[in-house]
This record gives structure tokens, sequence and C-alpha cells, in this order.
């Protein structure tokens, strides 16, 4: 198998990097315990259901929601359909090339995936025209433009932005066939999913960390929240283990920042259906 490409750190730059963490600060300058600028912007795409762009620090991520009709899953007859995709375009970074998703790109939309799922967020039980024959099937495409690490995040904010924004045509079904109307339906939302990501490198557990950081981390973690700030879901990433306190700490310095994020996306949405 061949290696996977990533950020080639030299051995002077790791050796800054850590020194900067154990002095309490991530390469660029800021806290441990902070993130870097985010930019949420909703309504990109013209032509989507739902969409937005997010920059987080020098990443840069846009999601947008296409809705189509289809027989549901045998198991779940009286519920609509997510679909979530991932993929990182050759110009996002020199180390990526052309070609079908990688590895990384489908654990990205899983994840991404998982967090819309468990924190509840979509109520799938109105997404249904006829039980067990049609449903709404709602595609979230994410493109990553630009890669400066926790593509976890910024995809997931870009991901709800656009499904906090999406309306979409009604369908009502005629005999068998379901036909398409002129009345509109907003995405029926039950809450908001919030992910907050962690890397831990060397003796440093940081929030956010930058492409850099990412290339000599030991271990991440990606902790998913509710509104009210439950723990819905979390994935670990990374070749390196973690102890059970990290895990503890990852979700206790989560959960103190979730509010903020969630303040963001709410205000982000609110400002473009308004108009500002």
């Amino acid at each position: 198998m061949m290696p996977k490409k990533g950020p080639i750190i030299s051995n002077l730059r790791k050796d800054q990097i850590l020194k900067s963490l154990s002095e309490g600060r991530h390469i660029d300058g800021r806290d441990l315990t902070s993130q870097r600028p985010l930019e949420i912007t909703p309504g990109i795409i013209e032509k989507a259901e739902g969409s937005a762009s997010v920059k987080l620090g020098g990443t840069h991520v846009i999601a947008g929601v296409k809705v189509e009709v289809d027989t549901p899953f045998p198991d779940t007859p009286s519920e609509g359909i997510l679909i979530v995709n991932a993929e990182v375009l050759p110009t996002a970074s020199e180390y990526q090339e052309p070609g079908p998703p990688d590895e990384d790109s489908i654990e990205l939309a899983r994840v991404v995936d998982r967090g819309i799922r468990e924190s509840k967020m979509v109520d799938f039980s109105k997404l249904v025209i006829e039980p067990a024959k049609q449903v709404y099937t709602v595609f979230v495409d994410i493109s990553v433009l630009s890669m400066d690490g926790n593509l976890f995040d910024a995809s997931s904010y870009a991901a709800v932005a656009a499904l906090m924004t999406s309306s979409f045509n009604v369908y009502r079904m005629e005999g068998d066939v379901p036909v398409k109307t002129e009345d509109k339906m907003a995405m029926p939302l039950a809450d908001l999913a919030v992910s907050l990501t962690f890397a831990k490198i060397g003796g440093s557990l940081v929030i956010d960390p930058t492409w850099e950081e990412e290339g000599i981390m030991d271990a991440r973690l990606t902790a998913v929240y509710d509104s009210d700030g439950r723990l819905c879901a979390m994935q670990k990433g990374g070749s390196g283990g973690l102890k059970i306190d990290d895990v503890f700490q990852v979700v206790d310095a989560g959960k103190a920042k979730y509010l903020d994020i969630r303040k963001k996306i709410v205000e982000a949405v609110e400002n473009a259906k308004s108009g500002n």
C-alpha cells in the first residue's frame, strides 16, 4: 500500500510547534482553548435548496443541499433519507490528488452524517410523502476548497447552516405517482448539531488544530453536542491513543464552548434570512 500524502513537517518546525504548545499556545498564537476566526455565509448557491460557506482560519468549505423524491429504505418506511457526501478538491491542498473520494473524505462525510443523525437535528418523520412508498431524500454535498486543518468542524458547520436555510417543493401523491407542486416547505428541524474537534499533540490537548498541528498529532477526537449540550456523537482519529482523562477533558471543554458556536451559526442563518 502506498503511504498517504500529507504535510511534510521538518524536525525544526515540529520542535517549534511542540514548544509553542508546551507554553500554552497554538503555533498561530492563540491559546489552546481558542478556535480560529469563524465566518459562516449561508445561501451562496442559488440553485441549491440550501447552502452555506464556512471559513475556519485558512480552511474553507462549502455545503449544498439538494432534495429529491425516492422510495424509503425497507427498515425505515416512515422516515425520509439523509445522504452526506464529501469531496476535497484537488486545488484545496498541494498534497491532494485528483480522483474519487479517498478514505479521509469518506470518514469526513460519515462523521458529519453521524452528528446530524445522532443530534436528532432533522425530523425524518416529516420527510414522508406516503409511508413505504415515497419520501424525500436529502443530499448534503460538502466541497473542501481550501484545507488548513480541522475539516470536521468546518464541514459540520457548513452542513448544519445549509440545512437550516433549506426549503424545497412539496410533492403530493396522485395514485402511485408523486407530483411536484408549487408549495414550499422548510427543512423540518428539531435540534442543532455542534461539532468540536480536539487534537492530542505530545502532552497537550488542543482545540481546532491547524494543518501543521494535525501533521504531528498523536490522536484526534471530535465531539458533537445537541442544543442542550448533551454529547450525542464522538469520533476518534489518528494512530495514537487517548487516556480516559483526555476524553473527559474533551467532553467538558467542548460543552463549555458549544453554545458560542451554536450562537454564531444561528446568527449567521438569521441574518441571511432577514437579508442583513
